[in-house]
Order: structure tokens, then sequence, then C-alpha cells
């Protein structure tokens, strides 16, 4: 299936009453496979979801299954599994959400999709090319009849999917530079905390795995990947075709092996387009999480919270042209959902309706996007797409 497919594919309403083993308008049975922090969220939005019923969470932590069972409504009484096969071979699971730490997402996909189960996924795909590679790899078994979804929830919110309906019908006009602006973040830490001091060294980085570029990909793939692959889905899900980037530490690390705290990249796309990426880290509280889309005939800006049309300015005099406070050339429409509530909400929908939806391929390019930025940045060069496919 190539990439065009899956975004054109028109969705398949099945019209079996037993559609993909349950019964059609009953809730779908999904276990939690990693009951972390992002997996008790996640899962808790889930399990609030009508149209879903927990039935079974793994961890191989007992501290993460009591948090689960404390925090998931319904997790208490679903089953409750240390090895994340025995939770895919439980034949009350239709679906899986996987939220374990991101170097073990390829494994857990993989056995997934062994399983025949309907998948969501937490962003990124992997943490390195060899990892993104098994993705696809295990892809090519997976049951067409079955939904995956990926932790990529901009493309699920009703603000974002309204803006790249005006980008495509020309609201904008030609369209040469995307910008994705990741700059969060809390106080710099400056003590290691120690929290789990007590605990071998193994298991003291598995529970701190976003620290670790190995575990998780750095900051760039790990997190910066949300708004990757908003510039990636505004291209019309073509990848970038070679990236420079530079970045560095600001702050001296307290804990992990991060590279850069900050860093900028620019990816080249066919046809001219450029994507930018600006990301800091450490930013005592100031929040700018957004993307912008620059056109012939205007600019579109999407966010978590929000979305923005900024027309034509016929006159720099205008007061809009230094004020934005000044709306009259402007649509704006503000969120009306949590955006990843609107992701896992669309996964139970589709499946009960019998949608076929697969996002795998674009979710494995936006890692990819993002795996070529950081060794960008580690080279300090240019670096190619076919270079970093070649280099696993």
């Amino acid at each position: 299936m190539e990439r065009r497919d899956i975004i054109k594919q028109a969705p398949l309403i099945l019209t079996s009453a037993t559609a993909f083993g349950f019964q059609a308008n009953s809730a779908v049975r999904f276990g939690i496979i990693g009951t972390g922090g992002r997996g008790q969220y996640v899962g808790t939005l889930m399990a609030k979801d009508p149209n879903a019923r927990v039935t079974a969470i793994c961890d191989r932590y007992a501290d993460r299954i009591d948090g689960a069972k404390t925090k998931v409504p319904g997790a208490d009484k679903a089953a409750v599994h240390r090895d994340y096969r025995s939770l895919l071979a439980d034949p009350n699971v239709d679906a899986v959400l996987i939220a374990t730490p991101v170097f073990l997402h390829p494994e857990h996909f993989e056995a997934a999709i062994l399983a025949k189960k309907h998948i969501y996924c937490e962003k990124p795909a992997g943490s390195d090319v060899a990892g993104c590679k098994r993705i696809l790899k295990a892809w090519e078994r997976r049951d067409p009849s079955k939904r995956i979804q990926f932790g990529f929830q901009q493309r699920f919110s009703s603000q974002y999917l309204k803006a790249r309906s005006y980008l495509a019908t020309g609201r904008i006009g030609e369209m040469k530079l995307m910008m994705s602006y990741w700059v969060l973040g809390y106080l710099p830490p400056t003590t290691d905390s120690g929290q789990y001091a007590d605990l071998p060294r193994e298991e003291q980085q598995l529970r701190r795995w976003s620290s670790w570029n190995k575990l998780s990909g750095g900051p760039i793939v790990e997190q910066d990947c949300h708004g990757i692959d908003t510039i990636n889905w505004f291209a019309l899900d073509v990848h970038p075709t070679s990236a420079v980037g530079r970045g560095g530490l600001r702050f001296p690390l307290a804990y992990g092996d991060w590279g850069t705290d900050h860093h900028d990249v620019i990816y080249q796309y066919p046809g001219g387009l450029e994507g930018w990426l600006i990301s800091i880290k450490h930013t005592a509280g100031y929040r700018d999480v957004k993307e912008q889309f620059f056109g012939s005939k205007g600019m579109l800006e999407t966010s978590r919270s929000y979305m923005k049309l900024h027309g034509m300015t016929p006159d720099v005099r205008y007061k809009s042209a230094d004020d934005l406070r000044d709306t009259s050339l402007m649509e704006k429409e503000e969120s009306k959902a949590d955006i990843t509530g609107e992701a896992t909400a669309a996964f139970f929908k589709g499946i009960l309706a019998g949608e076929t939806y697969d996002m795998t391929r674009s979710a494995v390019e936006s890692t990819l996007t993002a795996i070529m930025g950081r060794m960008a940045i580690e080279t300090r060069r240019e670096v190619t797409w076919d270079e970093m496919m070649r280099s696993a």
C-alpha cells in the first residue's frame, strides 16, 4: 500500500453484525501494554469512551500496575499481565494501546500485528532506523481489516483538519515554507533527584527512559516528532529529501545523555518546499508549541488549542500589520476538545464502524524524518534521506 493510497482510501463500512469478532455497536475491549504515565493518561481517555472497555493491563513493574488500577476507570477489574505476549494472547482483548518506552515500540508493534489486534501505538514509531525498518517489515504481515493508529493526534483534531482542508482548497495559495515551534519546559534540572538510586542501573534507565537517546531517540525524536509529523502531513505526506541542523546544551545534564536541549533543523522537500523545526527546552514555563504554513495568499497557524487563517494585509499602515490583537484580517477557531481524546475517540468509532484506516507508513516516515534531523545535528552537515536509510 503506497502512502497516497493510505491518505486517499475511502472508509469501508462493514455490515456484519459480528465485525472483527465482537458485536457491532458494542464496546471494544482493549488492553494496555505499558501502564506508566502516558499509558495511564491515554488509557484513562480510552476507558472513559462509551465505545471502549479496558479488559487487560500489562507492565513489568508492580507499582505501575497499581497506578493503572487506581487511575484508569475499570482497570481494577481488568486481567493483569506481566508479559505483553500473554496479554496479546488474551481472547478478551480486541485492541491494544502500546505505551511502552520508545525503543520497545517495534517489538511490541510486531507482536500486536501477529496477534491480529487493532493497534494504537504511542509516538514515535521507534528510536532508531533499525526499529523503524522492523515496524515496516512487520507491517507487511498485517491484517488489513485491523485499524492502526499512532499517537500523532494532530491528525484527528477538528481544527487541524479544518486548517489542512484550507490548504488543500488553495486558501493560502502556493505553500513554500512550513515552520514547527516546539518551545516549552520547566526549570533546568541542576541535580539528579535520586528517585531510583536504590535500583539496578538498567531499571533506573528504563524507568527514566526519556532521558536516554538509545531508549527514547532523544528530544527531537521523542518530543519534537509531533511538529515534524504535522509538517510532513501538510506536505501531503511526502517526506523530506535532506536536512541540515545545529544544536547544543544550554544547561549541563543532571541525568541522561541528551546531546541537545535546543536545536533547529531545516528540511528540504520536493518542489522547493522547506520545513523548519525550532525547538528549545527548559524555558521556565514559557510555551510556544505551534506550526505555521506560509503561502502566496495567506498563512495558516495551528496548535493544540486553536487554528488561525491570516489573510492578505492590503496596507501595512493597518493596525493588524504589527498588532495581531486586531483580528479583522484573521479567522480564528478555538479547539473544542482535547486532541488526544479526539484521536482515541476516532480509534474506537472507526473500529466499530469497520472503517479501514492505517497510518503506519506516515508515522514511520515522520519518525525517520526526526532521526534524519538528529543525524544532521550530530554530524553538523547535510544528511540525505537515502544516507539515513542506509545507516541501518
